[in-house]
């Protein structure tokens, strides 16, 4: 376990922070402050460096065609949808919700070419909203490997303000490859083709760059 270099500037902010409260309590107010102010600063600490942790995974998947969970969360949407902004077909969509206690990086589903990275500004409504998936801030991601071609969309929910991707078109990546983090709580969904074998059901808690989330038919 190592902490993400996404946190970086928010332990720096929040060590200052804490190092003023402290100074503060100390100058200003009786020495029994001192106790609950300590414990603020550590609990506000322990958040920090439990949200920007960053696993040393092994990648899973073995059999042709397997797409990793792109993320860390709870599976909360298995249904067909229809997905205008790349495939204009109709598309099994499948979304994990992160809290904020989830690991938030993002990790390549599968091993192939970045066809499609497209960021778009948006609202901040809760990551379990329906209209989350089109209006919310999100990045969208396409990867062509050997199955065929797979959606995965970034989203922002209504505490996270920075979606970061590490993709760019033409890159070829390698299965389980960091390739993003979303700043607190957020949501990844993962648009598949119809044929695809699902391999989770609603409700169930996954890893990202570990478990199964589809077989593609070749």
């Amino acid at each position: 376990m190592t902490f993400h270099r996404e946190g970086w500037p928010t332990l720096v902010t929040i060590l200052a922070f804490d190092a003023v409260l402290l100074w503060a309590v100390s100058r200003w107010l009786p020495g029994w402050v001192m106790v609950p102010a300590a414990l603020i600063a550590l609990v506000l600490l322990a958040l920090v460096v439990n949200f920007f942790r960053y696993p040393n995974r092994p990648v899973g998947g073995a059999a042709p065609g397997d797409v990793l969970c792109p993320s860390d969360g709870k599976v909360v949407v298995i249904e067909e949808v229809e997905e205008p902004e790349w495939f204009g077909d109709r598309r099994i969509q499948v979304s994990i919700f992160m809290s904020p206690l989830n690991v938030h990086a993002q990790w390549s589903p599968m091993a192939g070419e970045v066809k499609l990275t497209q960021h778009h500004p948006g609202k901040y409504l809760v990551a379990w909203h329906p209209k989350s998936s089109t209006e919310n801030e999100r990045s969208t991601h396409v990867i062509a490997g050997q199955g065929g071609e797979v959606l995965f969309r970034q989203i922002a929910g209504a505490l996270a303000r920075r979606i970061c991707a590490y993709m760019k078109v033409g890159q070829n990546l390698k299965m389980g490859e960091e390739v993003g983090f979303i700043k607190f709580g957020s949501r990844i969904d993962v648009f598949l083709p119809l044929d695809a074998d699902i391999q989770v059901n609603i409700g169930d808690k996954v890893q990202g760059r570990v478990d199964v989330l589809a077989r593609l038919k070749f």
